[in-house]
């Protein structure tokens, strides 16, 4: 089951909701952002076409994912953020066909628009995963991939949660901690099968990057997740029943 992570918080930063956490990030998310935890998880995927003809980037952000598929092929991409000045730096990106300030779990898109949906460091901050992944199967073609990375439950269970510095005191935005039995339950109740899973550790590599992750040298930091849309609503109608 997912956990509260107030539960486990060993650094009790001031916390704030998801909307009030990026408006603040927002200036100096990107410089902030290395693509040691993302990025690098996403180059080493085997499972994943990535020159798809249309992608949905669901909590997009500033677009440094959007950006990345654009550069892997993907033709015809769209964004979804809830934060409209991250927005603004994903519009400054020029790699979207469409952006749309809403909630990833309601995306304005029709049913089977994509043959991609990403989500990437976000799904962390929902407090429940069958939303999203009920999302996720609405805007999946049969057949089609959603790939999420997330922040690892084991990293977190540590007490670290997402957070940035600010006004010269570290700032917290409101977390869950989603177990992989969580995501599997979740995605399989909505017709997805998982495909790959990988996981970013703490190594000699990242600590030579980000200095300041010596101290969590050997705990696995990241992970990210392949699934494919291979049932219809019918399907996990009835194992959810069961």
């Amino acid at each position: 089951m997912s956990l509260p992570f107030s539960s486990y918080d060993r650094r009790h930063y001031p916390t704030v909701d998801v909307r009030e956490g990026y408006r603040r990030w927002y200036p100096h998310y990107d410089g902030h952002m290395s693509g040691d935890l993302d990025i690098w998880l996403l180059e080493r995927l085997k499972t994943v076409s990535w020159p798809v003809e249309r992608a949905v980037d669901l909590a997009c952000g500033t677009g440094r994912i959007g950006a990345w598929l654009a550069g892997k092929g993907a033709r015809r991409i769209v964004g979804v953020d809830q934060s409209p000045e991250m927005l603004e730096g994903a519009r400054a990106r020029a790699v979207y066909a469409e952006l749309h300030c809403e909630d990833m779990r309601r995306a304005p898109l029709a049913d089977g628009v994509a043959d991609l949906v990403a989500c990437v460091l976000a799904i962390e901050h929902l407090p429940d995963l069958a939303p999203f992944y009920a999302e996720a199967a609405r805007l999946c073609r049969h057949g089609a991939t959603a790939v999420v990375v997330g922040f690892h439950p084991y990293f977190m269970l540590s007490g670290i949660p997402t957070h940035f510095p600010i006004d010269g005191e570290q700032l917290a935005v409101e977390n869950t901690i989603h177990l992989f039995s969580d995501h599997v339950r979740a995605a399989s109740a909505h017709g997805f099968a998982l495909r790959e899973l990988d996981e970013r550790v703490v190594d000699d590599e990242l600590v030579a990057r980000l200095p300041t992750f010596e101290r969590h040298r050997g705990l696995p930091v990241s992970y990210a997740m392949v699934w494919s849309r291979v049932h219809g609503p019918s399907w996990s109608g009835e194992l959810a029943a069961g």
